[in-house]
């Protein structure tokens, strides 16, 4: 009968304890930074041991003093609401992380409830930044380490990647990219010599006859006339040697200064931004969707 009684009480421990443990609200997180400027690691349920927390805060420290990039770290068990994209979405932008006149904030929110390491980036920094080099931190110095429980060595050997590409230390992530770039290269190659070929085709089908189909017409005339839209329009005429066919080519040509009959030629018109700032502790940064995110 007792153990029948232990297993019913341990039982009930396992579920009264995950409903009692804290799930945070963005605007629970402590700043540490409004307290100490140079402490950026929020760490209320000291899931990263004390030397680990002291490492990265030195790293992004001496990271802010080189660049004036700035870096939230949250480390948190539960999160409201299980999106870790909104939700460091959401720690960058009321928090205005990054600088406001160049938005290089950088939030890393790493949930153990979640299981889930999440990077958002400020506008200033998706250049230095892109999603592509935020999922393969993830991927190469973390994801790993997270899986298997050592939340240490995965923060710390993912923020020391995240400075060295900031500060430009790191010039390689390493090779995993290499099957990526050839295919890139592929596609790109493929594009130039296909367009190649069809300009080749077009300047092939338009030299050959269209009677009898061979490649030997010779040009012996052109004039520009005026066509019905009141455009100029060059008219070339053509001689076949092979059959003595003639026949003619119409196309629209330009006036000496170099505009059509109507005005200039616009290259462009339109334009778009991202709105939006805003205040915080940090220095007003700007955040939009640029990040990436890895689960373990």
């Amino acid at each position: 009968m007792r153990p029948l009684i232990v297993n019913i009480l341990l039982f009930l421990l396992c579920i009264v304890l995950p409903a009692n443990a804290k799930v945070y609200k963005v605007g629970d997180v402590p700043m540490v930074h409004l307290a100490d400027r140079t402490r950026y690691v929020s760490n209320p349920d000291g899931i990263l041991s004390a030397s680990s927390v002291a490492t990265i805060d030195s790293l992004l420290f001496a990271l802010e003093e080189k660049t004036g990039i700035q870096v939230l770290v949250a480390v948190l068990g539960n999160i409201e609401g299980g999106d870790c994209f909104e939700f460091a979405y959401r720690l960058g932008k009321e928090n205005g992380v990054g600088q406001k006149e160049r938005d290089n904030g950088l939030v890393v929110l790493l949930s153990t409830g979640e299981r889930c390491v999440r990077f958002a980036t400020g506008y200033g920094l998706e250049g230095v930044m892109p999603d592509a080099i935020c999922k393969r931190i993830q991927q190469q110095y973390m994801v790993e380490h997270f899986a298997n429980g050592d939340w240490d060595a995965g923060m710390v050997a993912g923020m020391r990647a995240v400075c060295g590409v900031l500060d430009g230390s790191m010039e390689n992530l390493g090779d995993e990219d290499d099957g990526e770039n050839l295919v890139a290269l592929v596609i790109f190659m493929t594009m130039i010599f296909g367009g190649l070929a069809v300009i080749l085709f077009a300047v092939w089908y338009s030299s050959r006859c269209p009677k009898c189909r061979k490649h030997n017409i010779q040009r012996i005339d052109s004039q520009t006339i005026r066509g019905v839209d009141g455009c100029p329009m060059l008219v070339t005429t053509y001689i076949c040697k092979n059959c003595g066919h003639t026949f003619t080519k119409r196309s629209k040509t330009v006036n000496s200064s170099g505009h059509g009959p109507h005005g200039g030629v616009i290259i462009g018109g339109g334009g778009f931004g991202r709105g939006g700032g805003f205040g915080g502790s940090f220095g007003g940064g700007s955040f939009g969707g640029g990040g990436a995110g890895s689960r373990f």
